[in-house]
C-alpha cells in the first residue's frame, strides 16, 4: 500500500497553500474554480473524479489554514451521499451546483446542525433515512464562524439507505482528520517560530531542552497521524477512519496545548492569531464523531 502522495497532489497542495494564504473573502469561489468543491463529484456531473487520498490533500491545507466553511459536509458528505443514494434526478439537480461551488451543503443529525444558515442545501440523517431540512433559530457555538442552528425535517429523500449514510459519515470523518492534522501542522510551525525569535534570560527559548522535547513530541504525534489518515483514505473503512480521526484529532490537541505552553500569555489573548487555530482544533474535535465515539467504534471493529 503507497501512502505517498502522488507528485500531482503535492502540487496541487502547494496551489491550495498560495490560494488560502491570501484569506480573502472570495475563498469559496477561489476554491471551486480549482476543484476543490467538486473533488469527489464524477466527471458527468461537472466534477474532477477525484479520490478521497485528492480530498485529504486538500482538506489538509484547508486546516492549516483554519478555512471556514461546511468542507466536510458539501466537499466530501453529501456529495457521496448523493452519489450512493442512486437516485438521478437528485445528482442532476444538486451535484452540478456543488461542484461549481454555487450550493453550499450541510448534514448532520437532529436536532443541530453546524452552518445551515449558509447551506442552500440541508440533509438531516436519522439511522437509515435521509430527510430535506429547513433551518430555524441559530445558536452561538465556540467557533464563531460555526453557529448551531435549529433544523426541522421538510420531507424524506430516501430510506433503508444505511450504507450510503455510513459513507457519507465516514468520508466527513475523514475530512475532519485531515483538516486536524493541517491545524496541528499550523500549531506546530507557530510555535516552533515563536521559540527561535522569543527571548528569555538571555536565549531564545528554543534552545531550552524541555521546549525542543515538548515541541519534538508534537512533531512525532503529527507524523504518527498521517500514515493512519492517509491509510482510512485507501481503504474507506470505518476501523481505518475512526483510527485516523482519533490519531489526528489527538495529533491536533497535543499541537494545540504545546502552542500554548510555547507563547505563554500572549497565547492566550483574542487579539493574538493563536486563537483561531485553537478554536478550530476544539470545534474539529467535536465534529464528526468525538474521539471517545470513534474509539468506542474502533474497538468495535477490532473485536467484532
Amino acid at each position: 500500500m503507497n501512502l505517498t502522495p502522488a507528485p500531482e497532489q503535492t502540487a496541487f497542495a502547494a496551489t491550495l497553500h498560495d490560494l488560502l494564504a491570501d484569506g480573502d473573502r472570495t475563498t469559496w469561489e477561489r476554491l471551486a474554480h480549482i476543484g476543490v468543491t467538486g473533488l469527489l463529484v464524477p466527471a458527468r456531473w461537472g466534477g474532477g473524479d477525484g479520490t478521497p487520498a485528492d480530498l485529504v490533500v486538500a482538506a489538509e491545507e484547508l486546516g492549516h489554514h483554519a478555512t471556514p466553511g461546511p468542507v466536510a459536509a458539501s466537499v466530501a458528505a453529501v456529495p457521496a451521499l448523493l452519489i450512493a443514494l442512486g437516485d438521478d434526478a437528485l445528482c442532476d439537480k444538486w451535484l452540478p451546483e456543488l461542484a461549481a461551488g454555487r450550493v453550499v451543503a450541510s448534514l448532520a443529525g437532529p436536532p443541530w446542525l453546524p452552518l445551515a444558515e449558509e447551506a442552500d442545501l440541508i440533509l438531516l440523517t436519522a439511522g437509515d433515512t435521509v430527510q430535506l431540512a429547513r433551518p430555524g433559530r441559530a445558536h452561538a457555538s465556540m467557533d464563531p464562524s460555526r453557529r448551531l442552528v435549529e433544523v426541522t425535517a421538510a420531507g424524506t429523500l430516501a430510506t433503508g439507505a444505511a450504507a450510503a449514510v455510513e459513507r457519507a459519515v465516514n468520508l466527513g470523518a475523514l475530512t475532519t482528520a485531515a483538516q486536524l492534522l493541517g491545524a496541528g501542522r499550523a500549531l506546530l510551525e507557530t510555535s516552533v517560530e515563536y521559540a527561535r525569535t522569543r527571548r528569555q534570560f538571555g536565549r531564545a527559548i528554543g534552545s531550552f531542552q524541555a521546549v525542543q522535547h515538548l515541541l519534538a513530541d508534537v512533531a512525532v504525534g503529527l507524523e504518527f497521524a498521517r500514515p493512519l489518515l492517509y491509510a482510512a483514505a485507501v481503504t474507506g473503512t470505518a476501523r481505518d477512519v475512526s483510527a485516523a480521526k482519533v490519531a489526528c484529532g489527538d495529533a491536533a490537541h497535543r499541537a494545540a496545548r504545546a502552542a500554548l505552553q510555547v507563547h505563554g500569555a500572549i497565547g492566550y489573548t483574542h487579539e493574538h492569531g493563536l486563537g483561531r487555530w485553537l478554536t478550530k482544533v476544539r470545534v474539529l474535535e467535536l465534529a464528526w464523531g468525538t474521539s471517545a465515539q470513534h474509539r468506542a467504534r474502533l474497538m468495535a471493529e477490532l473485536t467484532r
